[in-house]
């Protein structure tokens, strides 16, 4: 924003309205947690005050008690009638400045998080539910979003792909099935870190926190995929300087003999500094045996997550039980994992939807018989803590495969769509357990 002094004197019709959107986002964002602090209301009235008169010598004290900040609470929740007429003439016309409209909305939103040391988890959701908002709107209309326009830019494509950007990454983690909860956590991390790099960029103090975290489900929910996302996430974010996942379990962290562990652990956590190191059923470092080497493992792993935290996070995974256990047996453990998100069991129509998105990446389709065969399957399935999940939708698409062309082996000259066609009979019985 500009200050009062460099503003133009002559304001046009367009400015003023970029402004008035301006200052209904920054409201909404500072309204969102009911907890105004000085420094927010202070800086608002600043940044505002060059096209608002009201602002120009506001306090805290009047601007809480005021309208100001409260009547825009609820801004974020649906479209502003500026962003709807410009979504409506891109409509019309062709054009993207809806998008335009977009990244500066959540440029502003961001800013405004920037200004406390440490944002309110409040603040953060109501960023993400405008987010969320305009780009259902945007989506809605069909608007595409122009390949130049964003805001961070995405890593090397070295391997020919699209290179990573903010917006490409979050779409990709929107895209997953189900894991609603999981999504909301992390894009609640993605924003916390967008706000520490802008403090960082403003040589602005940012509060030393733990970035390492505790995943916690039944094999299958994910916990893998979204890790790979989170690094690369906060790749594209400068958090950490190479973005890579590498992942491990004890085998890959404890040796068997004397003098072998703490070198085992070391070369792993090389390989992972620079991104995230996974460490999958991680309660098994913890063993009530004196001549385990397991509680050396994890002595040599929190070291190097001190030493090292600047540019390596660990991620460590497991069932909801055995990783209370885990994070109550050594004091360092649980100082250093103080964020646990948990990821819940798919439920059977999310099955389905992982099953049929796995049929279609690799070119294959489920007749109306095949559906409710394959649902039937899934809802015969019991549940408990080794329930499958997603592998096990991908175990049942494998097993029908193989099925299908059983039965296809025995048509002479099978057409294209029966090559690709499943049928009920290729799916398994439903007594077939996991």
């Amino acid at each position: 924003m500009r200050s009062k002094a460099n503003a133009p004197a002559d304001r046009g019709p367009l400015e003023r309205d970029a402004a008035v959107e301006a200052q209904s986002v920054a409201a909404s964002i500072i309204a969102a947690d009911g907890t105004q602090t000085d420094v927010e209301l202070r800086s608002f009235a600043v940044a505002f005050s060059p096209w608002f008169d009201a602002l120009r010598n506001a306090t805290p004290a009047n601007l809480r008690d005021s309208s100001a900040i409260k009547q825009h609470r609820a801004f974020v929740i649906s479209p502003s009638p500026l962003f709807e007429t410009i979504v409506t003439a891109d409509t019309k016309n062709g054009t993207t400045y809806g998008w335009t409209y977009y990244d500066h909305a959540m440029r502003v939103a961001h800013a405004v998080c920037a200004v406390d040391p440490v944002p309110t988890r409040e603040e953060l959701l109501a960023v993400d539910t405008m987010r969320s908002m305009m780009l259902r709107r945007l989506n809605a209309a069909g608007i595409p979003r122009p390949a130049e326009s964003g805001t961070e830019p995405g890593t090397a494509a070295a391997d020919g792909k699209p290179a990573d950007t903010l917006e490409s990454l979050l779409a990709e983690l929107d895209a997953l099935i189900g894991l609603k909860a999981v999504k909301t956590e992390v894009h609640l991390l993605i924003n916390l870190a967008r706000v520490e790099t802008m403090r960082r960029e403003r040589k602005l103090p940012v509060v030393d926190r733990s970035l390492h975290l505790v995943f916690l489900g039944n094999p299958g929910t994910g916990k893998t995929t979204v890790a790979r996302l989170l690094a690369r996430f906060y790749k594209v974010l400068h958090v950490v300087s190479k973005g890579q996942l590498v992942e491990t379990d004890r085998s890959g962290l404890v040796a068997g003999y004397v003098g072998q562990t703490a070198p085992k652990v070391n070369k792993i956590c090389d390989d992972a500094k620079g991104g995230i190191l996974f460490i999958d059923e991680a309660y098994a470092l913890v063993t009530d045996s004196e001549q385990d080497f397991g509680a050396e493992a994890v002595a040599t792993l929190l070291k190097r997550m001190e030493d090292d935290r600047a540019d390596l996070i660990v991620i460590v995974a497991g069932y909801p039980g055995p990783m209370a256990k885990f994070l109550e047996s050594n004091p360092g453990i649980k100082s250093r994992f103080n964020k646990t998100i948990d990821f819940p069991d798919y439920t059977n129509d999310e099955l389905m939807a992982i099953f049929e998105s796995i049929a279609k990446e690799s070119h294959y389709e489920l007749d109306a018989g095949a559906k409710a065969a394959v649902k039937k399957w899934f809802e015969a399935q019991e549940r408990g803590p080794t329930f499958g999940n997603g592998r096990l939708a991908r175990n049942l698409f494998e097993d029908c495969v193989a099925h299908q062309a059983n039965r296809i082996v025995d048509i002479k000259n099978p057409t294209d769509q029966q090559l690709i066609t499943v049928q009920a009979s290729d799916i398994p019985s439903p007594a077939s357990k996991e």
